[in-house]
């Protein structure tokens, strides 16, 4: 108990007095690689499934949905608990942070058991709901099948994961992250190619690597690595602990199951057009969730610095850590985006050489490289007011981005200029989205400011 107590208290003056750029970084960096990991070997399903046919490729483009309701689910539990688990830990309440951190994970796996069983019972009408085409429609359901099979330890590694990063130990989240990112590239060609599984052998993959990555995640809560434990006895009976984990974990499940929302009316309205289209809307998405996976790892970063600070009531921090993070994102995100557009073709190419196919994708791709330079802006906005507990600015702006601007624009602009809509949607969302953000933000940080000058004069 006395280490503990004395762990605790080490990592309360790192996160409320180390200089912010410092802190930022140190946090931002396990975090930045954990998700560029992540993207890349969502990238390497696309690489290899590309290489069956374009109708395989496709199928990623449909189990990514998919996929996007497991995140919704691990992100509303993990970053709900973790938010409340840094604010815990600002006022030096690790009794309070065990609670939140067991109950959010016996709960991820809870819903991961139940997502399992209707999925596999209900598998060929979820995936034509995905928006699979005829020809797509095999490949997808070998590919959803182990995906479904693991989805109780994927979500529950979500919520293992943003547990360590509230508390700032983003080294420890490196770690599984990573080693399961690695693993499942390794495992996609031997899968695919050498046990001759087609794209079953990728969901496979991917399963296997979230397997291991759960694993690592939990051996560090069992090892004494954290401030906060796990345990039955911590799971919480009380009402108000669920309704505070999911109010404030909400806006993570609104963003991402918009995005599961908005990736299904993609397809179907990429469908229209042939597996083709499919297939270059999928690519495109792929490729700019890496390079969104550099914004929201350095937001990320910021998030335990956010909560800490908040509930230690260094308003100033909050502020200066705010304006850091959009900075720091605006300059990686400039960099990434340039390499993008000039390397455009070539890219698509890469994960599938089809003229089709890049007719489609490349100029989806470059009106996103456009509005990827507003991200930095948009995802910081929205980590502020989640970290620091304002759930209800938090899940309005959390639904912008993939639902109150892109749903409406996938339904119609199709409708209006044809392929032109479907490659312009989602940037046009973004430009909205920002204008949206905006405002929301310069007042905050004004307030922000006003609260640090009363806190100093008490």
């Amino acid at each position: 108990m006395v280490k503990e107590q004395a762990d605790a208290r080490t990592q309360f003056a790192r996160m409320v007095e180390t200089p912010i750029p410092k802190l930022i970084l140190s946090l931002a960096g396990p975090t930045v690689l954990s998700m560029l990991i992540t993207s890349i070997y969502n990238l390497a399903d696309t690489f290899f499934v590309g290489q069956l046919s374009t109708s395989a490729s496709g199928a990623v483009g449909v189990v990514s949905s998919l996929m996007a309701i497991i995140q919704a689910l691990g992100f509303m539990l993990g970053h709900g608990s973790g938010s409340t688990i840094s604010r815990s830990l600002g006022q030096q309440d690790t009794d309070s942070a065990s609670r939140f951190a067991s109950t959010s994970f016996f709960t991820s796996l809870l819903f991961g058991g139940v997502l399992t069983v209707g999925g596999l019972a209900a598998l060929t009408p979820l995936m034509r709901l995905l928006g699979s085409t005829e020809t797509i429609l095999p490949h997808a359901r070998d590919y959803a099948f182990y995906i479904l099979l693991a989805a109780a330890p994927m979500m529950a590694s979500l919520v293992l994961n943003n547990i360590l990063r509230y508390e700032g130990k983003a080294n420890f989240a490196m770690i599984g992250l990573v080693t399961g990112g690695v693993l499942n590239m390794v495992l996609d060609p031997i899968m695919i190619f050498g046990f001759r599984m087609g794209t079953g052998g990728a969901g496979l993959a991917t399963a296997l690597s979230q397997v291991v990555s759960f694993f690592i995640l939990l051996s560090m809560f069992l090892r004494g690595k954290t401030v906060s434990h796990l345990s039955f006895r911590a799971f919480s009976r009380q009402p108000k602990d669920f309704v505070q984990i999911f109010t404030v974990g909400f806006p993570s499940f609104g963003r991402q199951g918009l995005a599961s929302i908005a990736s299904m009316l993609l397809n179907i309205a990429a469908r229209s057009y042939g597996d083709a289209a499919v297939a270059a809307m999928s690519t495109v998405s792929r490729i700019f969730m890496f390079i969104l996976s550099v914004s929201l790892g350095i937001g990320q970063g910021f998030q335990p610095v956010a909560g800490f600070n908040y509930g230690a009531r260094r308003y100033g921090r909050v502020r200066e850590a705010c304006l850091f993070t959009i900075g720091a994102g605006a300059i990686f995100i400039f960099l990434i985006s340039s390499l993008c557009w000039w390397n455009g073709a070539a890219l698509i190419r890469l994960f599938r050489n089809d003229p089709a196919v890049l007719e489609i994708a490349l100029p989806a791709l470059r009106y996103q490289c456009l509005a990827m330079l507003l991200q930095p802006v948009i995802v910081s906005t929205n980590m502020l007011f989640q970290s620091i507990g304002k759930a209800g600015r938090a899940t309005f702006l959390s639904c912008c981005r993939q639902g109150l601007c892109f749903i409406p624009l996938i339904l119609t602009l199709p409708q209006i200029w044809g392929v032109l809509g479907i490659e312009a949607a989602q940037p046009i969302a973004d430009l909205l989205t920002f204008c949206i953000s905006l405002p929301f933000l310069l007042q905050y940080l004004g307030q922000l400011k006003r609260m640090d000058r009363q806190t100093a004069a008490l």
